[in-house]
């Protein structure tokens, strides 16, 4: 753990040494905020139509917290390949990677690291999100465990696109080819449910399961599914499993 720990903080302080760190999650807090506004004005507007009619109150949490995660999701198939593009990508291109397959950690640790150091930029990034819940609940009383099963459904849709975003990196030592490449499978994972439309109920259904947005519906609805879990953690695991791959075949290639 301790290897893990040095990867991890090498990693995280690489990225606040740059201004990688400072335009992503300024550029998410910026985006973030748009929508929320947006959605804040949308909905005090309708409120106030309901009550002129002497209607029923809106819920906060399903009118606005909800189509704002949705908006969210979508903001990550931009932001997250300029987190991963340069975990990999910049090690060989600077020829550090030598230096870190021949050193005395295993694979393992190397990519769990990074992984780590990138998930922490993206926890950093979510947490700079939080002062607009807390406008909510200064405000307002909106109920906390759809806020909260969101933030999980972010917090695991971004834990599998970095997966997939350390493998893509450790393909070429271009970031601008590796962060194209990742935005483009995010893409397709994205739109994946919309192609099955076109087959039959049987591939629709497999297409549907594949696709990382239907998962993440239910989170923003505040549900929490064991199997959208079981699907995150996987795709996690598969994402690192096939980057050890690629890393172990780099070393022998070395």
């Amino acid at each position: 753990m301790r290897n893990v720990a040095a990867i991890a903080g090498k990693e995280l302080r690489g990225y606040f040494a740059s201004p990688i760190a400072y335009v992503v999650m300024g550029f998410f807090a910026l985006l973030f905020g748009m929508f929320f506004n947006a959605y804040l004005g949308a909905f005090m507007q309708q409120s106030m139509q309901m009550a002129g009619f002497g209607g029923g109150s809106m819920n906060v949490n399903m009118n606005l917290v909800r189509p704002l995660f949705g908006n969210a999701s979508v903001v990550l198939l931009f932001v997250i390949p300029m987190i991963t593009m340069r975990t990999y990508s910049e090690e060989k291109r600077s020829g550090t990677i030598e230096l870190l397959l021949t050193s005395p950690l295993s694979d393992v640790e190397i990519i769990i690291g990074k992984f780590l150091g990138a998930m922490g930029l993206y926890v950093a990034m979510l947490a700079v999100t939080l002062l607009y819940m807390a406008i909510l609940f200064w405000f307002g009383n909106p109920d906390w465990r759809p806020i909260a099963a969101g933030y999980l459904g972010l917090l695991l849709m971004g834990g599998s696109f970095i997966a997939v975003g350390l493998l893509i990196s450790n393909l070429t030592k271009n970031q601008i080819v590796a962060g194209t490449a990742t935005f483009g499978v995010f893409l397709l994972l994205w739109i994946v449910s919309w192609i099955g439309d076109g087959f039959g109920p049987r591939v629709q259904a497999v297409l549907s399961y594949l696709s990382i947005t239907e998962h993440f519906d239910d989170f923003a609805k505040g549900v929490i599914d064991t199997k959208h879990l079981v699907y995150y953690l996987s795709f996690i695991t598969f994402g690192l499993f096939l980057t050890a791959k690629s890393v172990d075949s780099e070393r022998w290639r070395g």
